[in-house]
């Protein structure tokens, strides 16, 4: 028997009224306050106890997830308040594959662009990019090839949270995430930081391939509606497409993202 038992689970109290949080201030909140982040999912909340970046406010699971979660519950020594999965299809709705866990947790920390620390010398940038199950799946491509961060903006783009953790499967607590008001001004200073900025364009004049690239490398992405946008688009150093051999010659941005940093990872181990 282990040594280590998680706490025993209580009943799901009733919801407190909902209060405004900030997300640059994320200190205990109440469970179901508007502010409150929702993580479901075994991996994903498994991922976010593990990496204990941001607060958590409060766990929700079925005795069957408790029992999975045991570990990594009796290390953070939270709490689980004991529901039924049907109490969690109603406030996720039956659409959302909550494995029987819900964590309610603060937003997650952000960095500055100086903070990064270079350690693949590869970063994302997202223009705009909305739609939270490709930026879930630009995630957990961003962390299975050790990207150094990922630089989103405060508006047009989807919170860390619900749908877009289900679909990052734990990676957004793993990869640091850079968020900025103007990401024209981003990228200017990127550049003053030493990074090489390459925009995947679908009318890119050059292909990936033949596209200059040197570390450390920002590596552009615009939504798949509109692409780079103008301003964007003019401050990278170069533009790059993607040739595909087939018939289908575009990609979801994710798909994009991911045979991208495949190319980009070659080509600066080949230049040493």
């Amino acid at each position: 028997m282990s040594r280590h038992r998680p706490p025993k689970p209580q009943r799901e109290p009733r919801p407190s009224p909902r209060q405004e949080r900030s997300r640059r201030a994320p200190d205990a909140a109440a469970p179901g306050s508007r502010g409150a982040h929702l993580v479901y999912g075994f991996h994903a909340v498994r991922a976010a106890l593990e990496a204990r970046r941001r607060p958590f406010l409060a766990l929700h699971a079925t005795e069957a997830a408790a029992e999975r979660l045991a570990d990594v519950i009796a290390a953070v020594r939270l709490r689980p308040h004991l529901v039924t999965g049907e109490d969690l299809s109603r406030r996720l709705g039956a659409q959302a594959v909550h494995q029987g866990v819900l964590l309610e947790a603060g937003p997650m920390p952000t960095l500055d662009l100086s903070e990064i620390e270079s350690r693949s010398g590869l970063v994302l940038v997202l223009d705009q990019i909305t739609d939270p199950h490709n930026v879930g799946a630009i995630l957990r491509t961003a962390a299975a090839f050790a990207v150094d961060a990922l630089v989103t903006t405060t508006r047009h783009a989807p919170e860390m949270s619900g749908i877009l953790a289900k679909a990052a499967s734990g990676a957004a607590d793993l990869v640091p995430i850079v968020e900025v008001v103007n990401l024209a001004r981003a990228l200017e200073e990127l550049a003053e930081l030493g990074y090489w900025r390459v925009g995947l364009d679908s009318e890119g004049p050059t292909p990936f391939e033949a596209a200059p690239v040197s570390r450390p490398l920002a590596l552009v992405l615009g939504a798949e509606d509109k692409g780079l946008r103008r301003l964007t688009r003019e401050r990278c150093d170069a533009l790059a497409r993607l040739d595909m051999p087939g018939a289908i010659k575009s990609l979801n941005v994710s798909n994009a993202c991911a045979v991208a940093l495949t190319l980009a990872r070659q080509r600066l181990a080949a230049a040493g």
